[in-house]
């Protein structure tokens, strides 16, 4: 089958999401349907060509196909309700499901068209892209939130193109999303090299482990590495995905290499409501051992969790919004230390305009970690201006592979050592950049023509969010010093 069928499959799957979204189910609310019963059909497919079936029999596709009405509803429920309870990768996919198709003539619908298709006769490669394009219409639709999981294909690409893992490495994601890190790794490792038997075991079985704390989007996960041939039925206790809140424990294992895109947002915190009525605000803080800070900032807890998870020699890639690269206090403690342990070697500034959220600033940190030393580890930090004086769009400019080759170019894996500055491209050293007030890596050098140019100014979202942004960061500066002056908490 062509990717010419795949997008043909893509847009007949999608145009019936369409239909449901006027009775009430939201597009995220049917890809999680589609998920459900297209494991359904692609086990009772694979049964066929002699596999064993992971369901249990009175919960396969045959007795769901079968029946229709009311009945059909109440057996779809109670399918959902009992898959969740099962161990390993089905009981991952099924986790916490719920049928959000109540009408049972519009579930015999999507029922009909799953089955008219022959899933398990297409290539994985086929499988995985269908999937992935219904995952990134999801993103893309108006559901509140649902891009947050959704990192931008070219990007994710461009990064696994310079960090090249390799065969038998143990590669993570703490805030996997939908898998797109995962997937685009195990492809390159497939594309890049000749596996062995064992090898290719390897990749499928072992190589790749994600968390999340979302149960849905573990499920698209899962259901994504699957239908790419990763993962396995059979191996109930150590599937590739897992949910769980990853900064709250370490994971157990060492990663030779971890590729994330943690989520931005508000500050780790909770809601309390007192006996009086009254509401107040709780932080959540994450205090471990191996953290060099105790702070509520998401972002600089994810960065704290991949450096301990990293293997001495393993390397990471992370997406981090801009206010971890100047942020005062605890943003600052952790800079200077992970400059002296590790080796952070490169910093591309990201263009807006390219995530689903809008006014996004962010960043892809790549750095190894090292073992303990007197020395500090990074010698040199190269960055990477893909921002200023560049304008992209969701939908009428998009992000391209090809707007991420020069850097590619310049990053030039694995001979870093013979790297060149461009206009685009700057090397600063360690002592330069400790020297900098609170250790501040928010560098910027190419002149800004938009400052000049006031028809070229951003969108008034844009301009919203960054003022928002840096209020927020001047605020919890100010809520540190009066922690300080007041640490007992007293009026």
């Amino acid at each position: 089958m062509s990717n010419d069928s795949s997008a043909t499959i893509v847009s007949k799957v999608w145009n019936y999401a369409h239909v449901l979204k006027n009775a009430g189910v939201g597009y995220g609310d049917y890809v999680e349907q589609i998920t459900y019963l297209l494991f359904l059909k692609l086990a009772d497919e694979m049964t066929e060509l002699g596999f064993d079936n992971p369901i249990p029999a009175e919960f396969q596709w045959s007795e769901l196909s079968s029946k229709s009405g009311d009945e059909l509803e109440v057996h779809y429920r109670h399918t959902l309700e009992n898959l969740g309870t099962e161990p390993g990768l089905v009981g991952i996919i099924f986790r916490k499901a719920q049928n959000k198709i109540s009408n049972p003539s519009d579930l015999q619908r999507v029922i009909k068209m799953i089955a008219d298709e022959d899933w398990s006769g297409m290539d994985v490669d086929i499988k995985g892209a269908i999937y992935e394009g219904l995952l990134e219409k999801t993103a893309s639709s108006s559901d509140k939130g649902a891009g947050q999981y959704f990192t931008p294909r070219p990007l994710i690409r461009a990064i696994v193109d310079v960090m090249q893992p390799q065969p038998g490495q143990v590669i993570g994601d703490p805030a996997c999303g939908t898998g797109g890190f995962l997937l685009a790794a195990h492809d390159y490792i497939q594309a890049n090299h000749k596996l062995d038997k064992a090898a290719r075991t390897h990749l499928k079985t072992e190589a790749l482990r994600g968390t999340d704390i979302v149960p849905g989007v573990v499920s698209l996960c899962a259901m994504n590495l699957y239908l790419h041939g990763i993962g396995s039925t059979k191996d109930a206790n150590d599937p590739p995905v897992d949910r769980a809140d990853a900064l709250a424990q370490p994971s157990g294992r060492k990663f030779d290499m971890i590729l994330a895109n943690p989520p931005f947002g508000e500050k780790g915190g909770y809601t309390i409501v007192g006996e009086d009525g009254k509401i107040s605000s709780e932080k959540q803080e994450y205090e471990r051992d191996e953290f060099w800070a105790t702070t509520s900032n998401k972002q600089l807890n994810f960065l704290q969790h991949i450096v301990s998870e990293l293997a001495i020699g393993g390397s990471a890639a992370v997406v981090l919004p801009d206010n971890v690269l100047f942020e005062g206090g605890a943003g600052e403690t952790i800079r200077r230390e992970l400059l002296k342990h590790c080796n952070v070697h490169t910093l591309l500034r990201l263009p807006t305009g390219i995530f689903y959220a809008q006014g996004v600033k962010a960043n892809v940190l790549f750095f190894e970690r090292k073992e303990a030393s007197e020395i500090p580890w990074t010698k040199d930090l190269w960055i990477y201006d893909l921002r200023t004086n560049q304008h992209f769009t969701l939908k009428t400019n998009p992000l391209k592979e090809s707007d991420l080759e020069d850097f590619v170019k310049c990053y030039k894996p694995p001979t870093r050592a013979r790297r060149k500055e461009t206009d685009r491209f700057k090397k600063f050293t360690y002592d330069e950049i400790v020297a900098r007030d609170k250790a501040n890596l928010d560098i910027f050098w190419l002149k800004d023509e938009s400052l000049e140019d006031t028809e070229n100014l951003p969108p008034p979202a844009e301009l919203a969010a960054e003022i928002v942004e840096s209020l927020e960061v001047a605020l919890e500066e100010f809520r540190g010093v009066e922690e300080a002056l007041n640490p007992t908490g007293g009026s």
